[in-house]
């Protein structure tokens, strides 16, 4: 069976750990959320796989390059200018010749893509949608079903109070070829903003099916870190790089392969620390993400941050809840970076920085 993974995106919303990386290769686990993604298509028999890209295209391509070594197929179809959602999918009709899958190269999800393709087909819809319930509606594309899972309309981003249904629309998609019919050739075109509500008009056995399973929308830096506590309290079946360590206080730690420690370290939380790092004495973590090859100073505080690939962080650093350290920026001994605030680069002891 056939997929096609969007990742041609630019992950604006995760800035600054995707001015050098692609949103889909950002770590997750110490792993890259794409492989995650390759690896459940694999798992469910989809091994024929088509990927877009745009934004560091050849960061993908020559990480996963034919897709060999996870077991699939993979190739790529570029984009030298964004062509949407439905745009870039229409852009590999010729691959997508029969029923197939969509799925955003960011999501961090364990969905049965067997059950559902099931259901698509035993309703013969032309289109079907996964749909997971959530709390903040305010946050997500809503989508309106009938009894029968008919889709009957789209909310998007509603105020609670506002809303007429608490299903979310993931962004996992199954497709007859039939499809392509209502997408035009060489240009922009969403599917949420175009594409559905013509299926919607027409009365088009166009579905929406809730699932069970995990799905987070990796969209922002609070549902990156949500993410990640979620995997380490086994929320969702993924695979991780590195030991998990659970301590007598009820911390769980996924420790990096080669990673080292100094004296007196204090844990707290869920704690995610990546391959070749190195924390020094007297370090403070408290559920924070640190990517590989970084070195935290001694006496430094990191709480509920993240901190990119290959940093240099001095002694008696402070980073507060939600703060982000692009990779390879190195922190002067007492820097204090507030909560929510990005270090986009460091030139000397200048930090360029966006307060949060």
């Amino acid at each position: 069976m056939k997929a096609m993974i969007m990742a041609a995106g630019v992950g604006s919303r995760l800035m600054p750990l995707t001015t050098d990386i692609p949103k889909p290769m950002i770590p997750m686990g110490n792993v890259p959320l794409m492989e995650s993604i390759v690896k459940l298509l694999h798992n469910h028999g989809f091994n024929d796989i088509i990927c877009n890209l745009h934004y560091h295209a050849d960061y993908i391509s020559s990480y996963f390059r034919d897709g060999s070594q996870l077991g699939v197929s993979l190739q790529y179809s570029r984009e030298k200018e964004l062509l949407g959602t439905a745009g870039g999918v229409k852009n590999c009709e010729w691959f997508l010749n029969d029923t197939f899958v969509v799925i955003s190269g960011d999501a961090l999800t364990d969905i049965d893509l067997g059950a559902l393709i099931d259901v698509h087909r035993r309703k013969g819809a032309l289109a079907t949608i996964a749909l997971k319930e959530v709390e903040q509606v305010e946050h997500f594309g809503i989508v309106v079903t009938n009894k029968e899972g008919l889709i009957e309309k789209f909310q998007e981003k509603p105020k609670p109070r506002e809303a007429l249904s608490h299903l979310a629309n993931t962004g996992i998609y199954i497709f007859e070829p039939e499809i392509f019919k209502f997408i035009p050739m060489r240009q922009f075109y969403d599917f949420g903003k175009q594409v559905f509500p013509h299926l919607v008009k027409i009365k088009a056995p166009f579905y929406g099916i809730p699932i069970n399973e995990y799905w987070c929308d990796v969209g922002s830096i609070s549902a990156y870190c949500q993410a990640h506590t979620d995997i380490l309290q086994g929320k969702v079946r993924v695979n991780t790089s590195g030991e998990i360590v659970e301590t007598k206080n009820g911390n769980r730690i996924l420790l990096g392969k080669g990673t080292s420690f100094g004296n007196n370290i204090k844990f707290k939380g869920n704690i995610v620390i990546g391959a070749g790092c190195q924390i020094r004495d007297n370090v403070y973590l408290d559920n924070a993400i640190i990517w590989d090859n970084t070195v935290i100073g001694a006496n430094s505080v990191i709480e509920g941050a993240v901190v990119g690939a290959g940093c240099t962080l001095g002694q008696g650093v402070r980073l507060g809840p939600l703060a982000v350290v692009a990779g390879g920026c190195n922190l002067k001994d007492n820097t204090k970076v507030a909560a929510n605030s990005k270090v986009f680069y460091t030139i000397g002891d200048e930090l360029h920085l966006e307060q949060g």
